[in-house]
Order: structure tokens, then sequence, then C-alpha cells
């Protein structure tokens, strides 16, 4: 069933890759923390904004917090994710020159920064093999049976990485979660063309 479901997501995503833009580590980082109960693609309208205007970590942390919050107000929550950004700023300059590190316990010991940005940010920056689980992971991970209806966050992930090979989890990351946000999605999924469909628990709840 595993490799099934790893043979169509590389036929359907042969180059995964994560959908947001940056092109500084500390981008990504901030990028993925405001992405929070938001879209990819929103992100990357005020990122475009936001990091030509301030172009570097020290001019991130001493930046007008009310020019950050209209920059980024079209995510939502912005009066926060403003204050995490001058924070996180501060908090790489001061305690790793400005680098993003290969640290989990760090990483996540910064403000805005949990588990799931953290899995992102490592598996894309240091390949560290480890599964994000989102909103679509969630989903996906659920119709298909690999997880049950009531599991957390925490829970789907540790299955996830049971089930599947260790080596594959950073490629498989970004094709569920680029499956779950074009194929299976929250409503109107296109399940007529999935040939996942007779694994999938929604499918067989609709037939």
């Amino acid at each position: 069933m595993m490799e099934k479901i790893t043979n169509y997501l590389d036929e359907l995503f042969p180059n995964p890759k994560c959908e947001l833009n940056y092109s500084k580590d500390y981008e990504l980082l901030l990028a993925v923390m405001m992405s929070a109960q938001t879209t990819d693609k929103r992100v990357n309208m005020v990122t475009d904004i936001l990091f030509k205007k301030y172009d570097t970590l020290e001019k991130l942390s001493n930046a007008d917090i009310n020019d950050i919050i209209n920059i980024i107000r079209p995510i939502g929550t912005f009066n926060k994710k403003a204050i995490n950004i001058i924070k996180i700023s501060k908090s790489l300059l001061k305690d790793k020159n400005g680098v993003v590190p290969n640290d989990r316990n760090y990483l996540e010991s910064l403000d805005g920064v949990g588990r799931k940005t953290t899995n992102v940010v490592l598996s894309n920056l240091y390949n560290v093999p480890c599964i994000a689980v989102d909103t679509h992971v969630s989903r996906v991970s659920k119709r298909l049976g690999i997880a049950q209806e009531n599991d957390d966050v925490l829970a789907i992930e540790k299955k996830l990485n049971k089930k599947f090979p260790k080596e594959k989890l950073s490629r498989l990351h970004h094709q569920l979660v680029l499956f779950g946000r074009y194929y299976c999605k929250s409503k109107n999924p296109n399940c007529e063309n999935c040939k996942l469909n007779n694994l999938c628990k929604y499918k067989k709840g609709k037939d």
C-alpha cells in the first residue's frame, strides 16, 4: 500500500519542492513561520515586498514594527507575526551570527516557531529526513488510512515516519502537501481521477 502511494505521488510530482519563495536561510524560516493559517501564495506576496525592503537580518531586526505590520497585513495574525519577525531576527544575530542552524531545540525555542516550522526548515535547508504535518498532510494521511481521524499532528508524524522509508520522508512531505493542495482538496477533491481512490476512506464514504 505504501509503495503504491509513493509511486503515484512520484508520478504526479516527480520534482516536488517548497512553494514558498526564499533566497536566504532566514527568509525560509520567517516565511514558514508566517505561513501559519494562510496560504503560501499569500505569504509569497508579502515576502516579495518585505525581503526586498529589508534585505538583511540587521535591517529586519531594527525595522519599524508598524511598517512590517502594514506589509504583512494580508496574511492575518499580522501583529503577532510582525513581533516574531523582529524577535527571530534579533535572536539569530545574537545567538548564531545570523545563520539558521541545524538545531531542532534552538529553532523550536524561537518565538512563533514550533515543530512543524522546524521540520520544514530542517528538511529544506539540511535534508534532515522529517515530515511537517500541516492541514494538507493531515487530511491526506487520514483519508488514505495512514492515520486515524482523531490523531493529532504528532501522532500522524510518527505514523508517517514508521510507515515510509527514512530517505523518502523529506520528498514525501512536499508531495503530500502538493497532493492535498491540488488534488485531495478539503472540498471537491478530484476522487474520480485519483489512482488511490480504492484506498480512500473519503471516497468510500461517498459511495
